[in-house]
């Protein structure tokens, strides 16, 4: 059994140099002792040189370095400049990582036996030497140290200090713009995955992008990764939302010229705000990792990030339970690394679809083992008159087959009731909150019709009259 793969490592430090973000990823599994070839070593220490010194790790600074160093090997450095970078590296970084323990076990397990053999020790003395040795390899990897009680009352204290000062009773966290989905939530905190799940046609992307609206509005900055739908389709939806003009009249252009009006005064409106939509299709965690986090750089005032949705995500890993664990695992460290809050729309089984209630519950996640455990939220969209749509329309459909005439007593409705199901919450209540959702406009509104003064929130900022 081979204890280091010479290939992989120069895959991983190719990656680095393709695209020098990915060396975060890197460095958070790696250090350069876990690299096999002394030139991999070296050259894994200095990209670590230059990343502290925030200079560009690239082949030119690189060989520069390594030069002044007099550690460059020019063979190694061109067979590592020849290798195809790798793709998903964090997989391939832990391969390393355990190969690179096992090899320091076996260290470790050759200097027992001399020890044992050939030194005069007492066996308890022996043993408490080993112990400590089997200690360092296993904390050597741990990243960041406890915090001690000092250090976690201030910062609570501070913590405490900053909800004061928003002097808002209600909302602690990111403003939805929904009253009563504030006062069930909070708001959305710093730091926490969301998940809102429904089966196709209750409104997900309607929802996610009425939040995004709602965030919009109190000018802080949404990232979108629209992986269903293209970007103009997103926002011919979130203009229909806004302005109130009939989604279908947008996208044929059949505008009268008050319509025309108001789409002109959205359009500006929007143009001017922080929102940025990503709709190439096909990404992968690491793709949607790293586009992120240079958005989030280059753009402070991103509070939000949305993924439409989580089932689309791409992974190198087959077994797809395995695949969308890595991914939600991954969407949630990226939330508490970027503080914001994130939120990804996933599917439901259809096995709901067979219960007299259809109600969503956590077990209708598809792969929820994963989701459920690492999400803060868990949020269902139900609207029951979609279900009694369907009902009608296969009744008259069996009728017509037979010959028959049926009376459908259902009419589709303009307005209808709609449910924003809380199926988790980590430091909250679970509960059903009521919302009206306005076909036309694919619009989320409050049921609540009015309210008072303490009632509103950040969110009920004045937008154009449009």
């Amino acid at each position: 059994m081979n204890l280091y793969n010479l290939d992989i490592e120069r895959g991983i430090l190719s990656a680095i140099i393709f695209d020098g973000k990915v060396y975060e990823d890197v460095a958070a599994i790696l250090k350069p002792k876990d690299f096999y070839l002394p030139f991999h070593q070296y050259l894994f220490e200095t990209m670590e040189d230059l990343y502290h010194k925030d200079m560009p790790i690239d082949e030119i600074f690189l060989r520069d370095l390594l030069v002044k160093k007099k550690k460059f090997d020019e063979e190694a450095f061109l067979e590592i400049l020849g290798t195809a970078p790798i793709e998903a590296v964090e997989i391939y970084a832990k391969e390393i990582k355990d190969l690179s323990v096992k090899r320091e076990l076996i260290h470790l397990a050759t200097e027992i036996k001399k020890t044992v053999l050939e030194e005069d020790k007492r066996a308890i003395e022996e043993v408490e030497e080993i112990q400590s040795k089997l200690f360092t390899i296993a904390t050597s990897n741990l990243s960041g140290d406890f915090k001690d009680s000092n250090k976690i009352i201030n910062e609570t204290i501070d913590y405490i200090k900053k909800q004061v000062s928003k002097q808002n009773k209600i909302v602690t966290g990111l403003d939805t713009g929904f009253v009563e989905l504030n006062r069930m939530t909070s708001g959305f905190n710093e730091g926490d995955l969301i998940i809102i799940a429904a089966r196709p046609s209750m409104g997900k992307t309607a929802f996610a992008l009425n939040l995004a609206f709602n965030v919009l509005k109190q000018d802080k900055g949404v990232a979108i990764f629209s992986l269903e739908m293209p970007a103009e389709q997103l926002m011919l939806r979130m203009i229909s939302a806004a302005s109130k003009i009939p989604l279908q009249d947008l996208r044929r252009g059949n505008l009268n010229d008050e319509e025309w009006t108001k789409l002109t005064e959205i359009s500006d409106y929007l143009s001017d705000k922080p929102l940025f939509v990503d709709d190439e299709g096909s990404v992968n965690i690491h793709t949607i990792r790293a586009k992120l986090r240079k958005l989030k750089a280059q753009n402070p005032n991103i509070s939000l990030a949305i993924i439409d949705y989580l089932q689309l995500i791409t992974s190198d890993i087959r077994e797809r339970h395995l695949a969308i664990a890595e991914i939600s695992r991954s969407l949630k460290l990226l939330a508490r690394e970027l503080q914001i809050p994130i939120i990804a729309l996933s599917q439901l089984n259809r096995a709901l679809e067979s219960r007299p209630n259809k109600r969503p519950m956590l077990s209708d996640l598809r792969e929820s083992g994963a989701i459920e455990q690492d999400a803060d939220i868990i949020m269902f969209i139900y609207r029951d008159d979609v279900y009694k749509a369907l009902e009608a329309k296969q009744k008259q459909k069996e009728a017509l087959e037979k010959g028959k005439a049926v009376e459908i007593d259902f009419k589709e409705k303009e307005v209808e009731d709609a449910e924003i199901i809380i199926g988790k919450q980590r430091n909250g209540p679970t509960g059903t909150v009521e919302m009206l959702f306005h076909k036309k406009y694919t619009l989320f509104t409050d049921k609540v019709s009015e309210v008072t003064e303490i009632e509103h929130t950040e969110a009920t900022i004045d937008i154009p009259n449009i």
